[in-house]
């Protein structure tokens, strides 16, 4: 099973605030083959990347162009709102502090430090792979070095 790699905001190697949450930013992580969790917000009938606040407009054209590399978290109940009622096929979840919650396309979406299973997002800011690969992705600040030592990992 070949684990998939997300760009934590769009991160590749390590955060970067500045850059976090912009098109500009998820469309060069999205050209490098990776897919990208982003932070969306739904006020006053517009969407918004950013992750402690609404900051960088985003179009639903945008987000329906990239949907199939996008895993959006929902900042607000108006953007959880927004997409469960949009018929668009989006990847899409709510989380606070919880250790474990289920993406619209039922994958487990698994906090730090957690277990995890073939089903799971598993998120690890670090820049160390697991030991047990047995999972469906990892979201990281860091998929540019974790993608190369999987893939050195597993070509042994």
């Amino acid at each position: 099973m070949t684990v998939k790699f997300i760009s934590h905001r769009g991160n590749l190697n390590g955060p970067q605030v500045a850059t976090e949450n912009t098109i500009k930013q998820i469309e060069s992580v999205i050209k490098k083959s990776f897919d990208c969790e982003i932070d969306v917000w739904f006020e006053n009938d517009m969407l918004f990347l950013g992750h402690d606040n609404p900051e960088n407009p985003v179009t639903i054209e945008w987000l329906q162009k990239n949907k199939r590399n996008l895993w959006i978290h929902c900042k607000n109940f108006e953007a959880l709102t927004f997409f469960s009622n949009f018929e668009e096929d989006f990847n899409y979840f709510w989380h606070q502090e919880d250790h474990f919650t289920l993406t619209s396309k039922n994958f487990i979406w698994t906090y730090p430090d957690n277990i995890y299973s073939k089903n799971s997002v598993l998120v690890k800011l670090d820049n160390s792979l697991p030991d047990n690969l047995n999972l469906h992705a990892i979201c990281s600040d860091y998929v540019d070095e974790l993608s190369v030592t999987y893939s050195q990992k597993i070509n042994k």
